[in-house]
C-alpha cells in the first residue's frame, strides 16, 4: 500500500480520495453492529493468534459486512472503507489495540486491495 503514496501522488489527490472514503465511512459506521466489532476485539486480544490469522479474521469480517452493501457501490471501495471503519471502531473500543489493529489493517489492505488503490489513485491523478 505504501508504494502507492510515492512523491508523485500529491496531497490534493490524497485529500480528494480521503474525503470520498470518509463520506462513505460515515454511512457504514452506523450500520456495523457492535457484535462484529466485539468479535474482532476478542480476536485482537488473543495473543496466541498469529498476525496472519488475525488478518484472515479481519478479511472474513469485511467480506461478511460487504455482503450487505448496495450493489451500486464498487465492492473494493466498500471493502476498503469497511476495513478502515472497523479499525476505528476496534481502536475506540480498546485503545491499547490501536497498533495491532492498524498493522493488521495495513496488511489486509496491501494483500487484498493494493491493485484497487493503485487504480483509484491513478483515476484521480488523470
Amino acid at each position: 500500500v505504501l508504494a502507492v503514496f510515492d512523491p508523485e501522488v500529491n496531497e490534493e489527490v490524497v485529500r480528494i480520495i480521503a474525503a470520498q472514503l470518509a463520506e462513505i465511512g460515515d454511512q457504514f459506521d452506523k450500520e456495523i453492529k457492535a457484535r462484529v466489532v466485539n468479535d474482532l476485539v476478542q480476536h485482537f486480544l488473543n495473543e496466541n493468534l498469529s498476525g496472519e490469522e488475525i488478518t484472515r479474521r479481519m478479511s472474513e469480517a469485511v467480506e461478511g459486512l460487504a455482503q450487505a452493501i448496495p450493489s451500486d457501490m464498487e465492492r473494493e471501495k466498500a471493502m476498503l472503507v469497511l476495513a478502515m471503519v472497523l479499525t476505528k471502531k476496534i481502536a475506540n473500543t480498546v485503545p491499547s489495540l490501536l497498533q495491532r489493529v492498524f498493522r493488521t489493517t495495513v496488511n489486509y489492505i496491501s494483500q487484498q486491495l493494493h491493485d484497487y488503490i493503485v487504480r483509484m489513485v491513478s483515476a484521480v491523478k488523470h
